[in-house]
């Protein structure tokens, strides 16, 4: 009887590496898409929702617009990160913004926050910081990449 089993081994030897490492190149673009464009979203999407999750809509009305408009926009912003990342990649910066402003909101826009208002805000803030920190770093590595 034929042996019709393949072993998994090193693809190393195999003679269209180069070629099949271009073309994963070309479709990822040189970038980790589960580590950042899932996050940025799910971040925003929390953010969106965060006035019904933690209770505050009738306390702080003025904080549940804000945290509406301002997750829309972090999830807008995931979307493109996802559809045109090298075009969107620049405005990373801007998430890091995003994540200061949220973490000083409560203050800004609310009305006397509470303890749940102001750790809701500043967890989802300090993601958005970090994570914007982390788009950054994939921008730079892959401009440094293209050039």
């Amino acid at each position: 009887m034929a042996d019709v089993s393949h072993s998994r081994g090193d693809l190393a030897g195999h003679p269209d590496v180069s070629e099949m490492q271009a073309r994963y190149e070309r479709v990822l673009g040189g970038r980790d898409v589960a580590l950042v464009d899932g996050p940025v979203f799910l971040v925003g999407l929390f953010c969106a929702a965060s006035p019904w999750i933690v209770h505050y809509t009738s306390s702080q009305p003025s904080l549940v617009m804000h945290n509406l408009i301002m997750g829309i926009a972090i999830g807008l912003l995931a979307l493109g990160f996802t559809v045109t990342p090298a075009r969107m990649y620049g405005l990373s910066w801007a998430m890091c913004a995003m994540g200061v402003w949220m973490i000083i909101a409560p203050w800004i826009v609310g009305r006397s926050p509470d303890a749940g208002v102001i750790w809701n805000n500043v967890v989802i803030g300090g993601l958005a910081f970090l994570l914007g920190l982390v788009c950054v770093a994939v921008a730079s590595k892959n401009r440094h990449r293209a050039t």
